[in-house]
């Protein structure tokens, strides 16, 4: 399975974070959160624009079949 450029920067940042204060974290998991779901759209935006026609449920599929349902 191949990994995204966001889950990459977060596994590359939990390498180096020593220390981030409790209340950060929620915060911290809002943005990564939409960081992935900006990037999951974008991926299959661009599956969708290379492949026409082609629907929304078989560009979802190539998604999760090549990154994961994340």
């Amino acid at each position: 399975m191949k990994q995204t450029a966001v889950d990459w920067l977060v596994k590359k940042l939990n390498q180096k974070i020593d220390f981030v204060p409790m209340h950060k974290w929620d915060e911290i998991a809002d943005i990564v959160t939409q960081s992935k779901a900006m990037e999951k759209e974008q991926i299959i935006d661009a599956y969708k624009s290379d492949r026409y026609p082609c629907s929304d449920e078989d560009a979802e599929q190539y998604y999760n079949e090549t990154y994961g349902n994340t």
